[in-house]
């Protein structure tokens, strides 16, 4: 229990030592009787000065809850233990529970399982991060792609190869697991602090492959190559998981497949698990200079060593449909994200440092089922496919289309670039970055960048690149499960995470493993031995 000190301003160039003095004197007390240390920081670079917003954590030795109160200040709030205890159910467990995916929500599940003595079975699809690593990096070099361990599918998940970005608007307290566990892995101690925290996708490895060593300490099996083919169901409850290597008996599973597990969509539909269709997004990368970003959002102060790359957050609405940047990449690349054979997909990513030439975005619309209902639950993947084999046939190749934002938005294709390289990895044809997307996604991303160009000078400068498709922001079916955490007709199964349509980035996804493993060990005791 704390008191919660917010919203105080200093210059983003003084110590933030500053604030935690700031806070006290607010209060009216000395570094003597309470202990102080920031929570939390932002930087605000609105209203043309630059100012670190910081709240300030602060411990004193009286009841702090009628301390706040008695103040009747809105900036200065009590701040209870919000962590609900570990549960520990009675039942006793016939079988190991099983993990399907080892990207973030099946990580942390997987995690939180082995922490506590329940030796979970981790099955992943695609392979080890060293082995993933070989693979992609031969595929971005021209060679071949492998559709079983590629950007989407492999130790880490899609978010391993990402900027590691932490932002969520959840508020679960189970947030604050994360960050702790993530620093305990390797993680800078910075995130926990930080209102954007990232850790960027060099040091994000590190990360997961840590946790995933202590899983197997703790007594948890990780399967590797091992791709789920469907679910066993006795009268709705769920016995047993099928895989390319073999059948596994357990009461209880959780499914963290990922956005892209098109195949296992399909074999659990028939299984009976039941799917539906959910609205998401499909659009394009942006790529600006990163000096022109700072330049733009910065002014004066730009290139100022105690300043981040510059990052921004953009949406508009417009006849019920929204356009919007989404995983914004400082300093980052343009990545090839394709999972299936003959098809283009982008996304982005950026290391720690975030100190590569160009800034990327996806710029993404919105996608309602009434665009793509076809009658079954894979309306949305059936899109998504058409899209992505319409620009490769684009080149005839894995080269991404691109496009001058100039050019775009006369209409008139690209012949070369300007000012901004791209860095999408394999390589770009230029011409029509969103011409295989649905006309309404085009008119919406033409009518969408001079309004995003009043909001950040530049923004939709005639050399900033477009580069496309993006139709990976998140999955496009929803496992629908009950307030048991159980899917709809599969008692026992835990659709979980991006995959099953209940989370949207790294944190949220994280945060539900944790509570798909919190399901399990609430009605089960840890296994004996």
């Amino acid at each position: 229990m704390s008191l919660m000190i917010s919203n105080i301003r200093q210059p983003f160039d003084e110590a933030e030592q500053s604030a935690v003095d700031k806070a006290l004197r607010l209060c009216g007390f000395t570094e003597d009787e309470v202990s102080a240390a920031v929570y939390r920081s932002s930087l605000d670079a609105r209203r043309g000065k630059i100012d670190r917003v910081y709240s300030v954590r602060i411990d004193a030795p009286f009841d702090e809850k009628a301390f706040a109160e008695s103040l009747q200040m809105p900036f200065v709030r009590f701040k209870p233990n919000a962590v609900a205890p570990v549960p520990r159910g009675a039942r006793r467990m016939e079988h190991r529970p099983v993990v399907v995916g080892l990207g973030p929500a099946g990580l942390f599940a997987a995690y939180v399982l082995a922490q506590h003595g329940y030796a979970p079975i981790v099955l992943e699809r695609g392979s080890d991060l060293d082995t993933r690593d070989r693979k992609v990096e031969a595929f971005w070099a021209g060679g071949v792609l492998d559709t079983a361990c590629n950007i989407q599918f492999g130790e880490g998940g899609a978010g391993a190869y990402s900027d590691g970005k932490l932002t969520t608007r959840i508020g679960d307290p189970l947030c604050e697991i994360v960050l702790e566990t993530l620093t305990a892995h390797g993680a800078p101690h910075d995130i926990l602090q930080k209102a954007k925290p990232h850790v960027g996708t060099d040091v994000l490895k590190g990360v997961v492959r840590d946790m995933r060593r202590q899983i197997v300490k703790n007594g948890g099996e990780v399967h590797f190559d091992t791709a789920l083919s469907g679910v066993q169901l006795q009268n709705g409850t769920l016995c047993a998981v099928r895989t390319d290597a073999g059948a596994f008996a357990c009461e209880r599973a959780v499914l963290a497949v990922g956005h892209s597990a098109r195949d296992t969509f399909f074999a659990l539909h028939e299984n009976g698990v039941y799917f539906e269709p959910k609205a998401f997004s499909i659009g394009v990368r942006i790529e600006h200079l990163q000096s022109e970003l700072d330049h733009a959002l910065y002014g004066k102060f730009s290139g100022h060593p105690l300043l981040p790359p510059a990052e921004y957050n953009l949406s508009r609405r417009e006849g019920g449909r929204a356009c919007y940047s989404f995983c914004m990449c400082p300093g980052g690349v343009v990545v090839a994200a394709q999972s299936e054979q003959d098809t283009v997909v982008v996304n982005g990513m950026s290391y720690h440092a975030r100190d590569g030439k160009n800034a990327n975005s996806a710029l993404a619309v919105s996608v309602d089922p009434e665009d793509f209902a076809n009658g079954t639950p894979f309306g949305g993947v059936a899109l998504q496919r058409q899209i992505e084999h319409a620009a490769f046939a684009q080149s005839g190749s894995y080269r991404a289309p691109c496009q001058r934002v100039g050019d775009f938005l006369q209409g008139l294709p690209s012949k070369a670039p300007g000012t901004v390289q791209p860095s999408y990895p394999i390589g770009v044809e230029f011409g029509e970055a969103a011409a295989c997307l649905p006309v309404f996604v085009q008119d919406m991303l033409r009518d969408s960048l001079p309004y995003f160009g009043r909001k950040i000078r530049g923004f939709d400068a005639a050399d900033a690149l477009l580069t496309g498709p993006e139709t990976r922001t998140s999955s496009p079916v929803r496992m629908k499960r009950g307030e048991d955490l159980f899917g709809l007709s599969s008692a026992g199964l835990i659709p979980c995470g991006e995959g099953a349509g209940y989370a949207g980035g790294i944190m949220s996804a994280a945060v539900d493993g944790i509570r798909a493993a919190y399901r399990i060990m609430e009605e089960f005791s840890p296994l004996e031995g």
